[in-house]
């Protein structure tokens, strides 16, 4: 793609300068035209990155940086990718079906959304636009509503500022899989250019989408318990006032907003990354629930999909790891089950996530599966349709708790759900995390955590991925190790030990990343359970540093 100029500089490869060209000339926005061809006029050498190709599905749609060019979020890119959803769906039998097309309020939003639902209008589709930004979980839940024949959000969920990206559903209101993913591509890649593909402004507005939704989920309270002081941030996303109205619904009234990030803004001014995993994301959060004395921190990401709760212990607040909060979410489902309506429950979670989920399920005498990693798999997990899942987690804060009404992680509910336990927990007289430690004493102490290696060249995630699968480690924190290469299935080693030993190592599906995902595992049995806590924790130091070790060894 690029070449050696005689003077010894770097040129453009004259493939991706005609190719620049011909985008130019089909792209539909003067503005992107205009940023690209200035990058065409400097013979700049990032154009050819720009002309690499349109983005393709990873774990949950696409998602780029908001930029002109195939390779980015940008309208042109967005009527194609349109275009060939249009014409998968028509070959598939879906024509004329019901869409829903919503949006979060990041940069470009508002167009890319408009452009979506006008190129399904002109193919004839019956589209319904959602009336203003609103959380990922509203959307999931009219596609499964109304029948839809496939659903778009336009959102790039927790992905740095300058991103943005199309979260598809499929019917059901559940994301696609290969090879639906690499079909709708090949549909994408024989449409015609941007400005020859149709549009229209024919679409109806579904007003009443928010409502229903909130009816839903103020359905899912298991006690009556309301006294509870409540903090929360949105991050600057879409999910504030939704998560409001919801627990106001069910009759959590205490509730208090961190200010500054509680209206959305797409330049996420007061957070680096605007994810609650990140350090430092949930800070100000957690100074609110120190300074008004709260029971129960949330934080939803921008588009409100992820849920992360805050708790003090010790006289101190912290975040809970997504691990944490899934077994306390599990712990109340299950107890609370109706054997009438769920005759044969499942629960499900990651092979990246801590393996206690496996316990309970044994308790509660219910099906237990893993899958891969992203909402996608877990639910389908079980009969590879998720015939019976009553609630799905993944570590990275996402959560299921109405499968029925929302097949994907859902924030919202989540926090509607989260607050009823910890108001339940606490007109008892218990803390969250006592009933953590409850947890533990019982089915083991599972320590978990990670090691991340951000990159900015992308080749080095496969090289290091390569290394270790010709020389596996058969050793870790002193601890003999097994290794198990998912491929081909996926992208992922699995590292097995004594003791609850486990690692999973794969590249990140949605930022450019190594994931290292680590637990260790103490079971109480005679040991005070503070003295168990001490020695998982010590093992888990000891497993990081092995593990950060192995995977930078290069």
């Amino acid at each position: 793609m690029m070449q050696r100029s005689s003077g010894g500089g770097v040129t453009l490869d004259a493939q991706v300068r005609e190719a620049a060209r011909r985008w130019i000339a089909d792209d539909i926005d003067a503005r992107t035209q205009a940023e690209l061809q200035q990058l065409l006029d400097a013979d700049a050498p990032q154009l050819a990155d720009r002309m690499s190709g349109m983005p393709q599905f990873g774990t949950a749609g696409l998602r780029a940086a908001v930029r002109a060019g195939a390779n980015g979020m940008n309208r042109a890119v967005v009527v194609r990718t349109t275009a060939g959803l249009a014409a998968w769906l028509t070959k598939h039998g879906h024509a004329g079906g019901v869409v829903v097309v919503g949006r979060d309020a990041r940069h470009g939003s508002e167009d890319f959304a408009a452009d979506a639902a006008g190129v399904l209008a002109a193919a004839g589709f019956d589209v319904r636009m959602l009336p203003e930004p609103l959380p990922t979980p509203v959307l999931a839940y009219a596609a499964r509503a109304l029948h839809a024949v496939a659903g778009i959000q336009i959102t790039a969920s927790h992905n740095p500022p300058h991103d943005n990206g199309y979260k598809l559903y499929l019917q059901g209101g559940i994301h696609l899989v290969s090879p639906t993913d690499t079909e709708i591509e090949a549909a994408i890649a024989a449409t015609p250019a941007a400005n020859a593909v149709p549009r229209e402004e024919s679409w109806s507005i579904c007003g009443s989408a928010l409502d229903d939704y909130l009816a839903r989920v103020s359905t899912l309270p298991r006690g009556n318990a309301r006294r509870l002081r409540i903090v929360a941030t949105a991050l600057h996303g879409v999910g504030a006032q939704t998560l409001l109205q919801a627990l106001h619904r069910v009759g959590f009234d205490d509730v208090r907003l961190v200010a500054s990030q509680a209206k959305p803004d797409p330049d996420f001014p007061t957070v680096g990354f605007p994810n609650p995993e990140e350090p430092g994301a949930t800070d100000a959060l957690l100074e609110l629930a120190a300074e008004v004395g709260a029971d129960l921190a949330i934080a939803l990401d921008p588009d409100a999909d992820r849920c992360a709760l805050g708790v003090e212990e010790d006289g101190a607040w912290r975040m809970l790891r997504g691990d944490e909060t899934g077994v306390l979410l599990a712990q109340q489902i299950l107890s609370t089950l109706d054997s009438d309506r769920d005759p044969d429950p499942l629960v499900a979670t990651t092979i990246v996530s801590a393996t206690m989920l496996r316990s309970i399920a044994a308790e509660f005498g219910v099906r237990y599966d893993e899958t891969l990693t992203g909402f996608k798999w877990l639910v389908r997990a079980g009969d590879g349709a998720g015939t019976g899942l009553v609630y799905a987690y993944e570590e990275a804060l996402g959560h299921c708790v109405d499968p029925d009404a929302v097949r994907d992680k859902d924030g919202i509910s989540t926090a509607v759900l989260a607050s009823d336990l910890a108001a339940t927990a606490k007109a008892s007289g218990r803390s969250v995390p006592e009933l953590l430690d409850a947890l533990s004493a019982k089915h083991g102490v599972h320590q978990t955590g990670q090691v991340s290696v951000r990159v900015t060249d992308l080749s080095a995630i496969p090289r290091i991925m390569q290394r270790l699968r010709e020389q596996p480690p058969t050793k870790l924190a002193e601890t003999t190790v097994d290794v198990d290469d998912l491929l081909p299935g996926t992208d992922a080693l699995v590292i097995t030990g004594t003791g609850g030993l486990r690692v999973v190592i794969r590249p990140s599906g949605t930022e450019p990343k190594l994931k290292c995902y680590l637990q260790v595992v103490e079971h109480v049995g005679e040991l005070p359970l503070a003295a168990a806590k001490q020695r998982a924790a010590d093992r888990l130091d000891a497993l990081k540093q092995a593990v950060s070790d192995l995977v930078r060894g290069d």
